[in-house]
């Protein structure tokens, strides 16, 4: 369906079949570069498929190699896109002059100095959180908007599901008192749903129903977010320059922490997020991502074609759609406008889970949501990439059960019949190895932009700091991967027999775990470790040495979650700057006025 300037309520400039809907790039570039990307993984998983087989099948195949080798190619393709991504990536940062207009040729109409045109909606989605924090933030991003001189073109929403009355009593309070403070009742609203149908994504419906006609733009906020008024700008700004461009993602990093848990996981998120981001954005084009908050989004089209289907049949993968962001960008694009995102480490902030519970809790909503992508994969009219995004996000969590069911099956292998010395040992290692490299390609190259760019590491506390948080960060993540694989592994298997995860409120605040609480969470994964562990130092002991990066997380995840939670050793590493990331030691005014805010509570 063609779809008339006025129908948007947007200027409409002519789209050029040959060129994007917003004619930034040319539709014949991107499909090369897509085709590359697709030739590249490609031949690299051909390259570890043959090396697997070479190394499982020198004995002859058995029962235990058909089944190493089917898991290791489901859950292969993650990896090795994520390697091609940071590949790219680093090529674009440091192998031309030219890289974020290659991916971004839109960034440039981010520093024009014309005023706005359009009026935005801000959006603070709240659901049984704590409501002086979510304030807080939300003042602190009206004031920054504010201080920029166009706070004019901005209102401000709190769009509550809070099911806690006695939660939803001190919004209404925290409401009050910013009106009060402010004097500015009609530009600062507060609504509660009784009954939160169609969770965050039904929520967003509502304020469009309601109020969406008098806004061209929203910019929806989980109630961890924060952000500069100046990034604000910059991003509405473009979508004024781009009425074509339907969403515009900004690239969100974490804000410092006291956790030690989230200190160290945004640190590696922090360097991988840059090479990964600019390399996925320069192949899917108009195709990009959004994360359903810290992103503009143009309201007109939103609201015509980016209702979400319910799905047939009952939770966990029927009803109401949980994770909407991807399913809403490949409805965007449908309809004629482009996804982008701006992948630029400037004033868009979140926080992340400051205990490994409360990271695997986060964990099981976004697989469940994730894979009821499965149901959405016939939609009509989507675009070959936009269907690739959702079948990747689907990916993301299949392969997980697969590493799992492959470590198992690793310790069943040395009880196969094969004759002795008949295994490539030297063969397996180099297969290990270039595994390994991949899987940390995305951190490796972050870190390696950030130690050869000029003064980045100065942001971090110089190299020697940095370094020290590079090889700290590196052995977390292999500790948390254990923890959390195993953890979604369980819960897909429950997922067949109907267990679904329950959309609520995160614990963010630091905050100690007992051994006791870590035991009840954690006991299956310590107990897969010792089987696997000790079937392996009974049967093969050189393979228990080799597998131990990936194995030792399995034994230490209680001890893990209590002393990554822990308040005095998280605040011990604050002050000694242990995976400092730049907001630690240069604060912009927005962090330093929400730390403000939480002193005061």
């Amino acid at each position: 369906m063609s779809i008339a300037p006025r129908d948007l309520g947007i200027a409409q400039a002519e789209v050029r079949p040959e060129r994007t809907p917003a004619g930034l790039e040319d539709l014949a570039e991107l499909r090369r570069r897509r085709m590359l990307v697709l030739a590249l993984n490609l031949v690299t998983c051909a390259a570890f498929a043959w090396l697997a087989a070479e190394v499982l099948g020198a004995g002859g195949w058995s029962l235990v190699d058909v089944g190493i080798f089917a898991c290791f190619l489901v859950g292969l393709p993650w990896s090795v896109l994520g390697f091609w991504n940071a590949a790219i990536g680093f090529w674009l940062l440091h192998g031309v002059r030219d890289g974020l207009a290659r991916v971004a040729p839109f960034a440039a109409a981010a520093d024009r100095e014309d005023p706005l045109r359009v009026r935005c909606a801000v959006l603070m989605f709240l659901r049984n959180e704590d409501p002086r924090r979510a304030f807080a933030r939300l003042r602190t991003i009206k004031a920054s908007i504010d201080a920029t001189g166009q706070g004019h073109a901005f209102d401000y929403f709190v769009l509550s599901d809070t099911s806690d009355p006695a939660i939803a009593g001190r919004e209404e309070e925290e409401f009050a008192r910013w009106v009060a403070e402010a004097g500015e009742p009609g530009r600062i609203v507060y609504r509660r749903r009784e009954r939160n149908i169609g969770f965050k994504a039904g929520n967003l419906r509502d304020f469009c129903r309601r109020w969406g006609t008098a806004y061209e733009l929203m910019l929806p906020l989980d109630a961890d977010s924060l952000m500069s008024g100046r990034t604000v700008l910059r991003l509405a700004r473009i979508m004024q320059a781009y009425p074509r461009i339907g969403i515009l993602q900004s690239l969100v990093v974490g804000m410092p922490s006291a956790s030690l848990f989230a200190r160290v996981f945004q640190f590696g998120m922090r360097a991988g997020m840059r090479t990964y981001t600019m390399g996925q954005a320069w192949w899917v084009g108009d195709c990009g991502p959004f994360w359903g908050h810290n992103a503009m989004v143009r309201i007109a089209p939103f609201v015509r074609h980016c209702e979400l289907p319910l799905l047939s049949g009952e939770p966990p993968l029927g009803g109401h759609v949980m994770s909407h962001d991807q399913v809403e960008a490949a409805l965007m694009r449908r309809a004629g406008f482009e996804v982008r995102v701006l992948p630029v480490e400037e004033g868009s902030w979140e926080e992340n889970p400051p205990t490994l519970l409360e990271f695997s809790r986060r964990d099981v909503r976004w697989c469940q949501g994730n894979l009821q992508y499965l149901r959405l994969l016939d939609l009509p009219g989507l675009l070959p990439t936009s269907r690739f995004q959702l079948v990747w996000a689907i990916l993301m969590f299949v392969g997980v059960p697969a590493w799992t069911a492959l470590i198992a099956l690793a310790a069943l292998k040395p009880f196969d019949s094969d004759p002795a010395g008949s295994f490539p040992t030297a063969l397996g290692i180099a297969l290990y190895l270039a595994f390994l490299l991949v899987y940390l390609a995305p951190k490796l190259a972050g870190y390696l932009d950030v130690l050869i760019t000029p003064n980045a590491a100065k942001r971090y506390g110089g190299r020697g700091r940095f370094l020290v948080g590079a090889l700290s960060e590196l052995v977390f993540s292999f500790l948390l991967g254990a923890a959390t694989t195993f953890r979604i592994t369980l819960f897909m298997i429950g997922l067949l027999f109907g267990r679904s995860a329950i959309w609520s409120g995160q614990a963010r605040d630091v905050h100690a775990l007992s051994w006791t609480t870590a035991l009840s969470g954690l006991w299956p994964q310590l107990l897969f470790g010792l089987v696997v562990c000790g079937v392996l130092a009974w049967q093969a002991p050189a393979v228990l040495a080799w597998g131990s990066p990936l194995l030792a997380g399995f034994l230490v995840a209680v001890p893990f979650a209590v002393l990554t939670a822990d308040p005095a050793i998280g605040s011990r590493a604050e002050r000694k700057g242990l995976c400092a990331i730049p907001e630690d030691l240069d604060p912009p005014w927005e962090i330093t006025s929400v730390r403000t805010a939480g002193r005061e509570r």
